[in-house]
């Protein structure tokens, strides 16, 4: 595409959606090809952009997967606000991570893991990774206090249990083409009832064993 072309298409969609154009193709050529086997110029063509233009937006592939990060943590932000108001709170956050869960993608779930993966690779990554990790415990560790209906409810606990089952989920959707996603789900829901009800195994200390 030349330069003129470029020019009157963000005239007709503008910046914001271009840039969202540009994240679409990206998220399409990473799923494909791997971050490393993928080239500015091969998600230049996939977004139909001239390179020089392309540049315009984002300067490197780095700040591509930033901008996907950034762009998933503002779609859970929209999902956390239907919390807000909500007359029955704990069935909202059930449904809210049913319907997570359940509408990801084999090729988001799999785009997800390549973020990690790069993640262990580079600063700048990791550090947006981890801000999202800090957020996400947060935002569960105060929820799940408002909700508990017993004192023997830890949040904190319960969080730890239910971060590595919903990284799971997305580890499994990725790599497993049959999957049963809504078994996991279930299981998610389970530990959410046992943990804010107070049902959960009390944690072993040096001077209790782990109950049996």
């Amino acid at each position: 595409m030349t330069a003129a072309a470029d020019g009157l298409a963000e005239a007709r969609v503008g910046p914001s959606a271009r840039r969202e154009h540009i994240l679409d193709a990206a998220e399409a050529c990473f799923t494909r090809n791997g971050f490393h086997r993928t080239t500015m110029q091969d998600l230049a063509r996939e977004a139909a952009m001239s390179p020089g233009n392309f540049y315009r937006y984002f300067e490197s592939k780095e700040a591509l997967v930033l901008g996907l990060v950034e762009r998933e943590r503002e779609r859970g932000t929209l999902l956390v606000a239907e919390m807000e108001g909500s007359s029955d709170p704990r069935g909202t956050l059930l449904g809210l991570i049913a319907r997570y869960f359940m509408s990801i993608t084999r090729e988001a779930a799999a785009l997800r893991v390549e973020i990690w993966s790069e993640s262990t690779r580079n600063p700048a990554i990791a550090a947006m990774t981890a801000q999202t990790e800090v957020e996400s415990r947060d935002w569960f560790v105060a929820t799940l206090s408002a909700l508990a209906t017993a004192p023997a409810c830890d949040p904190a606990a319960l969080y730890a249990l239910l971060a590595p089952l919903m990284k799971g989920i997305v580890v499994s959707r990725a790599a497993l083409p049959d999957y049963d996603v809504a078994g996991a789900v279930t299981q998610i829901h389970a530990l959410l009832h046992a943990g804010l009800d107070g049902r959960l195994p009390c944690p072993a200390t040096p001077d209790r064993p782990a109950a049996r």
